[in-house]
């Protein structure tokens, strides 16, 4: 069976004394949490002192993006050695806000996976596909048009990857994607990898789901057979609701 995951991604929120006193009051009530693996995202200030904390936690850290390029004249960029040094055992790559805001593409995605692996840090691959879309019946071409060129060509067999499905439409909408909607993407994303990887590595690979996720519905989510944890935005920035899907997931595992 597949370890759960929830992954709590804060965007662009929490300063540097808010994301530690969060972090100090969610601590002693997941400690003894090991059903799920459990990831936070904060943002770049916050990630050595979130580490300072989590260290030798069941909590792991994860950075919201790196630079393709690894040192040099970037200004405002992050580079995959600035996160290892940090603490980061993950990166989110092709989050759907970065693709929009920042013309982040599938092919750089591709770029970067390949120094995460690199770096012995596992990537989270988000994929997904806007409302126009959906209802232009194009989402499982965009879904594997993404897999195409972001992670197909990479050697999977060597390395740890996570898969974020997140429907464009249902991120920060409070819509969110039926257990129904959301199998059928997951399924196939896993049918995708089995034809161009193997079976092996399909069955192995987490495929996690995103978008206005909450104590509400994750537990329908989360009884899919192929959905296997959540990227959950708002909802992990509130000690009580961030706390409740982890407790929660505990109750679907077990």
């Amino acid at each position: 069976m597949r370890k759960p995951i929830i992954a709590g991604n804060w965007k662009m929120n929490k300063t540097l004394s808010e994301a530690t006193a969060f972090i100090s009051s969610i601590l002693p009530l997941i400690k003894t949490d090991t059903h799920c693996d459990i990831i936070v995202a904060p943002p770049f200030i916050c990630l050595d002192s979130v580490n300072q904390l989590i260290n030798e936690t069941n909590v792991s850290l994860a950075a919201q993006t790196i630079s393709a390029k690894t040192e040099g004249a970037f200004t405002g960029e992050i580079s995959i050695s600035m996160i290892k040094s940090c603490g980061c055992d993950y990166v989110l790559l092709g989050h759907s806000e970065q693709r929009l805001y920042h013309n982040e593409t599938s092919a750089n995605c591709h770029k970067k996976c390949t120094l995460a692996f690199e770096n012995k840090i596992t990537p989270i691959y988000c994929i997904g596909e806007t409302l126009n879309e959906r209802e232009s019946n194009q989402t499982l071409a965009v879904i594997e048009t993404q897999l195409n060129e972001g992670l197909l060509s990479l050697p999977l067999n060597n390395h740890d990857i996570i898969i974020a499905y997140e429907p464009v439409w249902a991120i920060g909408t409070g819509k969110v994607a039926t257990p129904k909607q959301a199998q059928e993407i997951h399924a196939f994303i896993r049918e995708t990898l089995s034809k161009h990887l193997g079976e092996a590595i399909a069955q192995k690979t987490r495929i996690i789901y995103g978008g206005s996720v909450n104590p509400g519905n994750i537990e329908s989510l989360l009884k899919q057979p192929d959905i296997d944890g959540s990227l959950v935005g708002g909802a992990c920035l509130k000690t009580d609701s961030f706390v409740e899907l982890i407790k929660k997931t505990s109750a679907i595992t077990q």
